[in-house]
């Protein structure tokens, strides 16, 4: 059963890698800010550097603060999440690494009579539906706010200052992709102690750029231009926006989904300028993909570990 968690955890970090460049990266890509490859390239230094700097509040949330832990609970938890996550990249549907991950924990641990820490589950789920709000309206004020200031300068420097706030908040999210999603990730099997922490950084980064390079250009089309048509101004509100929830959250050490506050930050833009400029039916697939992940995640496990052990 150990190498299966560490298996299991390697793989989501792949499917990381592919499900959130789009969420770091994508905007600038789908406006043509920055080439493909540079994006990925660009991505995978700034994981490593969030995971190095900052990942361990999250990990420790994650792997101490929910579930007492034993192999059998981290082997199918995460083989489960790897899964599941990866089927939902490959149908192109941004899904919420965090949601999985402890939607399954949660799964394996109570049909096991572990010790779930109820408090700390309550508080994540409350920054589920806090995060993608949050960013919402952060876009929003961005947004009017660029309108009052920005717009008043020449054309030609109002979009050279945007693309290149643009890329810089596209490495605040590639770096708390590392300090949050990643962290999530790993935590449990570092808290387990069934890797070393620096290989387990070492590995997980690399296995996210693999992810990025291979398989990342799926999800981007519809993170950068499946929501709603963006250009580098409403770009960077919403960007600039999800980027800064993440922060503070990951601050905090909570796990929160870089995906659905970039989806929230886009929808706030979106919205700005009309209902009918925002795909009203992949937001209803989202959302439903936002309560369906974990709900999914849980009873897996819990079926599996119940009939398996």
């Amino acid at each position: 059963m150990q190498p299966i968690p560490i298996i299991a955890c390697f793989l989501i970090a792949l499917s990381v890698g592919s499900n959130d460049t789009a969420n770091a990266l994508g905007i600038c890509i789908g406006c043509r800010i920055i080439s493909f490859r540079r994006a990925v390239i660009l991505f995978g230094v700034f994981v490593l550097i969030g995971i190095l700097l900052q990942g361990r509040k999250v990990m420790k949330t994650v792997g101490k603060d929910i579930v007492e832990m034993d192999l059998r609970i981290l082997g199918i938890s995460l083989l489960v999440s790897a899964i599941l996550i990866i089927i939902s990249n490959w149908k192109r549907l941004p899904v919420s690494t965090h949601q999985v991950i402890i939607g399954s924990l949660t799964g394996s641990g109570t049909a096991l009579g572990a010790d779930v820490n109820y408090g700390s589950l309550f508080e994540i789920l409350l920054s589920w539906v806090i995060s993608p709000l949050a960013a919402f309206f952060a876009s929003l004020i961005i947004y009017r706010a660029m309108e009052k200031t920005l717009s008043k300068l020449p054309f030609l420097q109002i979009e050279r200052i945007i693309r290149v706030l643009l890329l810089g908040s596209g490495i605040i999210i590639a770096y708390t992709t590392g300090a949050n999603e990643l962290a999530t990730i790993l935590g449990p099997v570092i808290h387990a102690g069934l890797i070393d922490e620096t290989w387990a950084f070492l590995g997980g980064s690399f296995l996210v750029f693999l992810g990025a390079v291979l398989l990342s250009n799926r999800i981007i089309e519809t993170i950068g231009k499946g929501i709603t048509a963006l250009d580098p101004y409403s770009g960077f509100a919403a960007q600039f926006g999800a980027g800064c929830c993440v922060f503070l959250f990951t601050t905090l050490g909570m796990p929160i989904s870089t995906t659905y506050c970039i989806i929230g930050g886009i929808t706030g833009v979106g919205m700005l300028k009309g209902t009918g400029t925002v795909s009203v039916s992949l937001l209803r697939k989202i959302a439903l993909s936002w309560i369906l992940a974990p709900t999914l995640a849980f009873l897996t496990c819990f079926a599996i570990v119940r009939t398996l052990i």
